[in-house]
């Protein structure tokens, strides 16, 4: 977009100062126009705007007679203005922008000026084909964005047209086979203790219509080399290999999967899966013709001009020497006026059962999580409707609002009617520093200052305000919903605060940059200003300083660039010295900004530069960047966060939304979580729920035909469990107690059911379920009521599969356990590339919906209670060779025996870690569960970050992690004797203790991007306190290592209280 612009300032400068538009007039609906009708010619200054070229055309088509009503003309919903450009119809959408900035198909006409055509299309009536398919994307989204959609000029409408143009350039360039048979590989290297595996030969049976091949494969072959042989073993024709094997592809059987491009065999998911479980691997030879279409649907609107929304440079807007008949807009630079607020006051149709006496309305400008300045007014009485009729003025310059900055507005309890508190607040305090002393909240509500389309707000305005909830002052959370710009919908009960901004004569517009002066020297005037060492802060442009020689741009650059580069991990700190509030900084940190390359800064560091402290639009845009070099797998670990991350963004329409989009029309593996996270969001998230609709709605635009069927499938299963588990919860309101006949009674309820014949699991694409199995399903007994539910496979030629095994829970927020299993792969990952393989087992787990959300059931795992109480009863939790003895018997074979010490050992190390890391509580023996090889791995993650569980006041958790004396008898440490399994026990922790901490950066950034999201043990900065201790940031290697070694010591000797918990758990039943 900025090289258009930069375009746009060179055919300007060479240009005169008027433009001429060829108008095409319609005579019916359609883009069709009479060949006899001559076009209309219109000559107009070139800084008008796309409002005065629609009056100039209707004064041309009422005096020639062309139009039955040429005063419709100037109505933009039943007239629009179109360009054509590269087989494209673009819409002039906003009157309000100036005609030099369109970027439309210019040339220079007989008259030496700039020429461009323009059709004047009339709007046709919403076709029923349209409504249709509306209707369908509003269900799969949970919302109806069209009831909403109501001004076109609103910032829904502008952003579900301006999305247009990425989805379509996307599509442009998608390889539609690629996107049909996406393959799920990993770039992590084979974990040490699996690199024997690199010379072995895997066994591989190739299926195609009724015949087969089974053949020993190398894993360094490619799926090439297998259809090459499978091709080999066909009756020979005159087609080539080449040639047949480009309508081929090879497909995991019974699954969504497909072994595809270029990769060697190691490197597929489902092929690393086989050799950790033995077992062989099963292709399918399909026709690429054979698979669904991915057909999009087609556009109902044209592309909007892709300058939309960017003013002039401010030079060109400024007031300097400017006559007044040629101003149509004012430079926001050129207001040197303090920006203030008319108070009017406020209403509510029913006041609240409990009110303070006296209130009074705090306003403050925020930008990003900053509060830059606050005023207050005067206390009064609280009643049905209170007026102040008052001007409230803050301490800053209308000139230097910030692009994204907000106007907050709370209604706060007073304590004494008419008190003043008009001190205004200043300089960067926190939001929550703001409330302290000044009375409970008790409602809230944001205004943009500078809109979607950068004009400045001006005018009356009455918005309805959200209540805001109980809290205490330490409890206050940095919940992105109090950031949100959204109003209340519930219009009829909701508080309607009513305040006036100042009026112009004309739109106030935020200047998309200044011209340069062409001098050839940088406008860092002081070297010092751009210090990234963290240790300098930038100084103010009145400060007195001693004089420099100017030095010239390359100068400059090349001691910065040789500078900055050893401090790109810094780049953070040093953005938040900046005082954003000075237009002549912010000026400086873009231009070192626009000399950095994504490649420069680490991915953390870019995720953090995400986060809700940094508002600056190119400071955000250098971020997304960086991730833009990141490969499907790498996006999809981190896009949990980055959904979350879409909320502290100023607008919907973002460099970071825009990315996401992009990536998610590239890759069905994207785009499948992408789905799910933005509609659960738009489920749960009143605040947000228009601009995640509004993104969801584009990707469904673009996802294909096949995609939106089995979206459908999907959301039907989810509506479907959804309403048999409210009936459940009304039959059984009891905590735990189950009738005997609850099981019949489920299978009734989902019997009646309107199920799909098959589905691809939420959790996981890959698995496609088939029909459920009644007599497998049941009710679960504990709080709330999660149904256990059994799906058959799909039926394929490999050898049958086990059935699907779902958890359905309504009432619980999924969204914790969500991140914890997601950081849980993030580890794992890490693990990996130290090569270390420690055995988790990071099940599928999803939000579907407001508190309501699927779990995988893992197959051949119990319990540890389970087990416990096989080996005698409550009394099995003190007895140490319980595990040990349920293990042997598992595995008697020696070799297996063998194998599943192994797994234990690894995956008892990687969990004891994992957990102390995260700081994950209420570790009961039924929430640590084992598999029948030996691997164990802990599920429920109802309490992390050190946020314990206490029974009648006391602590039930007295060690940092789960080490009891039965996990350290199956390794052979008894009383403290020696052990070669317990030697390893101990190394393998502190290596991927040390591997964690190496990465504690991006572990910590990843849970300080959710610190927004409302998670209740994930809501205070002082809940990122546990991490970092854990984490022993501010330790060497050694003292960290020491930490360590002094928690497993810890854990041994009171291992005898996690024991008494236990058996405590399972006399009384504790959940």
């Amino acid at each position: 977009m900025e090289n258009k612009w930069d375009a746009h300032q060179q055919q300007e400068s060479c240009s005169d100062n008027s433009l001429v538009f060829i108008c095409n007039l319609p005579v019916r609906e359609g883009f069709q126009v009479l060949d006899t009708q001559e076009p209309v010619q219109v000559k107009l200054p070139a800084q008008c705007s796309v409002r005065q070229l629609r009056v100039r055309l209707c004064m041309v088509a009422q005096e020639n007679n062309r139009l039955s009503e040429p005063f419709a003309l100037l109505d933009p919903e039943r007239y629009s203005l179109l360009y054509h450009k590269e087989d494209e119809w673009y819409e002039i959408y906003d009157d309000y922008q100036v005609l030099k900035t369109l970027d439309a198909p210019w040339f220079q006409g007989t008259d030496g000026l700039q020429t461009a055509y323009v059709s004047v299309l009339a709007q046709k009536t919403t076709s029923m084909e349209k409504i249709q398919f509306q209707g369908i994307l509003n269900k799969l989204i949970g919302y109806d964005l069209d009831s909403s959609d109501t001004n076109r000029l609103s910032e829904l409408s502008y952003t579900r047209r301006k999305f247009a143009t990425p989805r379509r350039e996307e599509l442009k360039n998608r390889d539609s086979v690629a996107y049909a048979t996406e393959s799920w590989i990993t770039s992590t290297a084979l974990p040490n203790d699996q690199q024997g595996y690199l010379q072995q030969k895997l066994s591989v049976t190739l299926y195609y219509n009724s015949s087969s091949l089974s053949i020993k494969a190398d894993l360094t072959h490619t799926p090439s080399d297998l259809l090459k042989i499978f091709w080999e073993s066909l009756p020979k024709e005159d087609l080539s290999f080449e040639r047949w094997s480009v309508d081929y592809v090879l497909q995991v059987c019974g699954r969504e999967e497909f072994l595809n491009g270029g990769f060697q065999l190691s490197d597929y998911l489902w092929v690393r899966h086989c050799l950790e479980n033995t077992l062989e691997l099963h292709l399918s030879v399909v026709a690429i013709s054979s698979l669904p279409e991915d057909t999009v649907s087609r556009e109902y609107w044209p592309l909007v001009d892709s300058l939309t929304g960017l003013s002039s440079s401010h030079e060109e807007l400024s007031l300097n020497r400017m006559k007044v008949e040629d101003i149509v807009m004012i430079s926001l630079w050129d207001c040197e006026r303090k920006f203030r607020v008319k108070l009017l006051g406020f209403d509510i149709p029913e006041l609240p059962s409990k009110v303070p006496p006296f209130v009074h309305v705090e306003a403050t400008i925020i930008y990003g999580r900053k509060t830059v300045s606050s005023v207050c007014s005067t206390s009064k009485e609280f009643m049905d409707e209170v007026l102040w009729n008052t001007w409230l003025e803050f301490d800053i310059l209308i000139r230097d609002i910030p692009h994204g900055a907000k106007l907050g507005l709370t209604i706060n309890a007073s304590t004494v009617e008419g008190m003043s508190t008009k001190d205004t607040k200043s300089n960067s305090s926190k939001v929550q520093d703001s409330q302290k002393g000044k009375g409970q909240v008790l409602y809230f509500v944001n205004h943009q200052l500078i809109d979607h389309r950068s004009l400045l707000s001006q005018g009356p305005h009455t918005l309805h305000m959200w209540p805001f909830p109980e809290w205490d002052e330490e409890a206050f959370t940095f919940e992105a919903e109090k950031l949100s710009t959204a109003t209340n919908p519930d219009v009829a009960k909701a508080m309607a605060i009513t305040f006036m901004l100042d009026r112009y004569s004309f739109p106030v517009v935020l200047p998309y940059g200044k011209n340069s002066s062409g001098s050839g020297t940088s406008p860092v005037s002081d070297s010092s200003m751009l210090d990234l060492s963290g240790e300098s802060r930038i100084s103010s442009p009145s400060s007195e300083a001693s004089p420099t020689p100017p030095f010239t741009r390359t100068d400059c650059f090349r001691r910065l660039k040789e500078e900055s580069v050893h401090y790109a991990s810094n780049l953070p700190q040093f953005l938040r010295m900046v005082d954003w509030m000075l237009p002549t900084a912010v000026q400086d940190v873009h231009w070192l900004l626009s000399h950095w390359e994504p490649e420069d800064i680490e991915l953390p560091v870019a995720l953090e530069l995400l986060s809700v402290d940094f508002a600056d639009m190119k400071v955000r845009r250098l971020a997304v960047q960086r991730l833009d070099i990141l490969s499907n797998d790498e996006v999809l670990k981190y896009l949990l966060q980055l959904v979350q991350t879409l909320k502290v963004e100023p607008y919907h329409d973002s460099c970071l939304a825009r990315f996401l989009l992009r990536r998610a029309l590239r890759s069905k593996w994207i785009g499948h979580f992408f789905f799910w996270y933005l509609r659960s969001e738009v489920a749960g998230c009143p605040f947000f729920r228009q601009r995640m609709a509004v993104i969801l709605e584009a990707y469904l635009l673009g996802c294909g035909e096949a995609m939106l069927t089995e979206f459908q499938r999907q959301v039907q299963v989810v509506n479907c469990l959804h309403e048999v588990a409210l009936t459940v919860k009304v039959l059984y309101p009891d905590r735990t107690d189950l009738p005997s006949t609850a099981p019949q009674k489920l299978q009734e309820l989902l019997e009646e059911c309107n199920l799909p014949s098959d589905f691809q699991v939420p959790f996981d694409p890959r698995v496609r379920a088939g029909s459920i199995i009644l007599k497998d399903c049941k009710v679960m007994a504990s709080k709330k009521k999660p149904l256990w539910l059994e799906f058959s496979c799909v039926q394929s030629e490999a050898p049958a599969s086990p059935p699907v095994g779902i958890i359905f829970k309504h009432g619980d927020d999924l969204r914790q356990d969500m991140l914890i299993i997601q950081t849980l792969r993030v580890m794992d990952s890490i693990w990996k590339e130290k090569g270390l393989d420690l055995n988790l087992v990071p099940y599928g787990c999803i939000s579907t919906g407001y508190n309501i959300g699927m779990i995988e059931i893992v197959r051949n795992a119990i319990t540890i209670s389970s087990v416990q109480r096989s080996q005698g009863g409550v009394a099995g939790a003190f007895k140490n060779n319980a595990l040990y003895d349920w293990l042997e018997r598992k595995c008697s074979f020696q070799e297996k025996h063998f194998q599943a010490m192994e797994k234990f050992v690894n995956s008892c190390a990687g969990y004891c870690v994992a957990t102390y890391v995260l700081g994950i509580g209420d570790r009961h023996n039924d929430n640590i569960m084992i598999t029948d090889q030996g691997n164990l791995f802990h599920i429920d993650f109802g309490h992390i970050l050190g946020n314990t569980k206490s029974f009648l006041g006391v602590n039930r958790e007295r060690v940092p992690f789960v080490l009891t004396p039965d996990f350290l008898y199956v390794m052979g440490r008894v009383k403290g004797r020696p052990s070669l399994y317990f030697q390893r026990f101990r190394d393998t922790c502190i290596n991927a203790y040390l591997s964690l901490r190496a990465q504690s950066r991006l572990l910590v950034t990843l849970f300080s991007l959710m610190l927004l999201t409302g998670i209740p043990e994930l809501s205070m900065s002082q809940d990122m306190r546990y991490l970092r201790t854990a984490l022993q940031q501010d330790q060497g290697e050694e003292e960290a290592r020491n930490h360590f070694l002094q928690q497993i010591a810890l854990c041994e000797q009171k291992g005898w209280t996690v024991q008494a918990n236990w058996w405590f758990h399972m006399m009384a039943g504790i959940k």
